[in-house]
């Protein structure tokens, strides 16, 4: 092969908008590159989760109130209707899932646990597959990176040690959620799979054991333990997610 296959070639394969004239090179350079087509493979696992999850709003009629802004505005709506649909998307997707869909009043406001794993994963899927910018603040300064979330989330937060599992820490970001601040660490091993824990708070003070939620190939375990409330996320075995899980349980009790 002329050269070596970047990143941004590769994306553009799992786009589909590759030169054609490329895509045999970067087929035959992940033939030869089990790391490279591993994070390809999980690309479009994420690709087709977030399609499952967000297409349905395209087919949405579009609200009356909408409409009838969009004729007061002197615009057709044939034109506006796609531009609404697509910031009802963004929207869902600040909210974080399942809370999305309770703040539009569709359904009855779904419990502490289950926002804050449809919030886990919604974060997962769009920040593990980050090639440049996977985090806000890198582990290199994460004396820095603790204090900062601490201080926006209100409480003294903890950075579980995964290295048992093979996993080192990558960095971590400031999330929104739909109460609030959250806050995301992510994990790497030396294969370039990542999970996530994912941090916010817990208002109710509730606890609750270990739950399991998925959204694809993504599995998250999660708890409501006082102030806060936990997810770890990932594209891994699931018993072997369950035991990091246990880990990062055990760390933050001590």
């Amino acid at each position: 092969m002329s050269c070596p296959v970047s990143d941004d070639d590769l994306l553009s394969y799992v786009d589909g908008v590759l030169d054609p004239g490329r895509v045999g090179e970067v087929e035959a350079w992940l033939a030869a590159n089990p790391r490279d087509a591993e994070r390809v493979r999980q690309w479009r696992e994420q690709v087709e989760g977030l399609h499952r999850l967000f297409d349905p709003v395209l087919d949405e009629t579009l609200p009356d109130r909408l409409r009838v802004a969009a004729v007061k505005a002197g615009r057709p709506g044939g034109w506006l209707a796609p531009l609404l649909r697509m910031a009802a998307m963004v929207l869902l997707v600040l909210a974080g899932g399942a809370g999305g869909w309770w703040l539009r009043g569709g359904a009855t406001a779904p419990a502490p646990g289950a926002l804050v794993a449809a919030e886990a994963l919604s974060a997962h899927v769009v920040f593990a597959a980050e090639i440049r910018h996977p985090v806000e603040v890198a582990a290199v300064e994460r004396a820095h990176l603790v204090a900062w979330l601490s201080k926006r989330l209100g409480a003294e937060l903890k950075v579980p040690d995964l290295s048992s599992a093979g996993f080192s820490l990558v960095g971590g970001r400031l999330l929104p959620a739909s109460s609030g601040p959250a806050a995301q660490f992510m994990y790497e091993n030396a294969d370039g799979r990542r999970v996530t824990l994912y941090l916010r708070r817990n208002a109710e003070g509730s606890e609750t054991a270990f739950r399991f939620a998925a959204q694809g190939r993504v599995e998250a375990f999660y708890w409501l333990d006082g102030p806060l409330g936990y997810a770890l996320a990932g594209d891994v075995d699931r018993e072997r997610l369950m035991e990091m899980a246990k880990a990062v349980y055990h760390q933050l009790e001590s």
